[in-house]
């Protein structure tokens, strides 16, 4: 069984090269896009964002898709600040009641999608529309409010004007990595998605670890609703749509592979700061310029541009590596 190999680090630095390369166009555009208070608010947004591309990151190497992310999240903070504000559980409980809810949803696709031999598409598009459906449901409230000003909101976004959550961000970087490159569990998720059936005929339990994959995802939706409950301290319930497009987006544009056996647990994060980047720069831009356009709107266009043009490059790349390997059969044999 042959494994292929981690994204190179050179693609790495193109991205991280292009966001640079933003950072600096927005500024020129505008200075304030540089203010303290708006890298703070920048920085806010990336956290829960980075960490869910960072949990989609192990599915989407095996060759998979979750679009159940963006829901559970938000699923995962209503329903535990609704037992908060209920006076049900205190405040630090919250967390490990939000993971709690996150991995559960993971371990369901997990086994949907591997036990259950669904496709992926379907599988977490059901649990993405259950759980939006069911927190909705729990949590009659149209918004719950989470407490600011306290140790929660210092821990895990703001600490006197310093981003706690980049922190976070870095060393769940840290950990995915090692998981991924360094990790049984990660060379066998990278195995998956390069060539299920060799792996499997090797002797893995292939279905053991694309469960293990979307309970990554899943439990990584949860951690993300800490940081998200954390910065914004009023959630609404029934929402969550479109998250999940956005992490997923960063994912490919950092260099993880659509087909699966390649992924860049990096590049995801630099992917997701890349859209708060550009999100955040077309507000100051629009406004400067008084440019009657809607940024979202604008975002997603763009976002939509540079998700086509990355996994456009990625089936080019895997077609000119094929045709290499195919040539150099064909010179072994004579």
């Amino acid at each position: 069984m042959k494994e292929r190999r981690p994204i190179k680090l050179g693609q790495n630095i193109i991205i991280l090269f292009a966001l640079v390369v933003l950072v600096g166009v927005f500024t020129l555009l505008n200075p304030n896009f540089v203010d303290k208070y708006n890298i703070v608010s920048m920085a806010q947004s990336l956290a829960p964002y980075a960490i869910m591309s960072l949990g989609v990151t192990f599915v989407i190497a095996t060759g998979g898709i979750d679009l159940s992310i963006g829901t559970v999240c938000i699923a995962a903070a209503v329903v535990s600040g609704k037992a908060f504000t209920s006076g049900l559980i205190p405040l630090w409980a919250t967390i490990p009641m939000m993971i709690a809810i996150g991995t559960l949803f993971g371990l369901i696709n997990g086994l949907l999608v591997a036990k259950l031999k669904l496709p992926n598409f379907i599988a977490t598009l059901g649990t993405m529309m259950f759980s939006r459906g069911l927190s909705a449901l729990i949590v009659v409230d149209p918004n719950i409010f989470f407490p600011t000003g306290t140790w929660y909101n210092k821990v895990f976004s703001n600490w006197n004007g310093i981003p706690t959550g980049i922190l976070w961000v870095v060393l769940f970087t840290l950990i995915c990595m090692y998981i991924m490159y360094k990790n049984r569990t990660g060379r066998y998720i990278l195995s998956i998605g390069s060539n299920e059936e060799a792996t499997r005929l090797s002797g893995i339990n292939t279905d053991k670890y694309k469960m293990y994959a979307y309970i990554f995802a899943g439990m990584a939706s949860g951690i993300a609703a800490i940081f998200w409950s954390a910065s914004f301290s009023t959630v609404a319930a029934a929402t969550g749509n479109g998250m999940e497009l956005d992490a997923i987006a960063g994912v490919y544009i950092g260099g993880t592979s659509a087909a699966g056996g390649v992924a860049s647990v990096t590049g995801s994060t630099i992917g997701a700061a890349l859209l708060v980047v550009i999100r955040s720069g077309l507000n100051f831009v629009l406004a400067k310029f008084n440019l009657n356009l809607n940024s979202t709107y604008v975002t997603f266009v763009l976002t939509g541009i540079i998700v086509v043009v990355a996994v456009m490059m990625d089936v080019i790349k895997t077609k000119r590596q094929n045709k290499i390997k195919v040539e150099k059969n064909k010179k072994d044999k004579k």
